[in-house]
């Protein structure tokens, strides 16, 4: 129900955007969020953006990345820019059918719903 595109290779200090279109339900009154997973670890919590108000993002993306939503195309996206090596990685949408709170956000067993991931390779 979830689809992500927009992963691609990039040289560092670029830009990406990331998109994630959902069918089925609405998800306006949901929390959208993306993680990342590099390298087999487990998924790494990137940010999230809480229905109405409230967006987090983890300290190594904050001020280059940025969640933003478009309810009316049920869609929401991940602009990364100045881009490095480090945040090569395979990027997963996600949504949670609650609206979350703040210390819920960066675990991936609040989301109920996942994309199939989306590949970003960034190069020195």
């Amino acid at each position: 129900q979830l689809q992500a595109s927009g992963g691609g290779l990039v040289q560092a200090g670029g830009s990406l955007r990331l998109s994630c279109a959902a069918s089925g339900r609405p998800f306006s009154s949901y929390t959208v969020a993306w993680f990342r997973r590099n390298l087999g670890k487990e998924r790494d919590f990137v940010g999230a953006r809480r229905s109405g108000s409230g967006t987090y993002y983890a300290d190594s993306v904050k001020g280059r990345f940025t969640i933003s939503r478009d309810n009316a195309k049920n869609t929401f996206y991940l602009q990364m820019n100045n881009l490095k090596p480090e945040d090569t990685a395979v990027y997963y949408c996600a949504v949670s059918l609650r609206n979350l709170i703040y210390s819920s956000l960066g675990s991936t067993m609040n989301y109920d719903y996942w994309g199939q991931g989306t590949e970003v390779t960034v190069s020195s």
